[in-house]
């Protein structure tokens, strides 16, 4: 958690999930929550940890 009114603490974690956001859940509609679990868990252990190309 971040110090309350700092918002640079989280910034990396908020840069993630815009990702998230912006690369797969905004393109797509889920008609249960595990399903949604899932295919989020599929992108992050599979794609982005693994696959995707990081900046740093």
């Amino acid at each position: 958690m971040s110090r309350k009114g700092n918002c640079w603490d989280n910034a990396c974690v908020e840069s993630f999930f815009g990702t998230l956001k912006r690369e797969l859940v905004n393109h797509r509609h889920y008609t249960t929550r595990d399903e949604a679990k899932q295919d989020i868990f599929q992108y992050i252990e599979v794609f982005y940890n693994r696959t995707r190309r990081h900046s740093t």
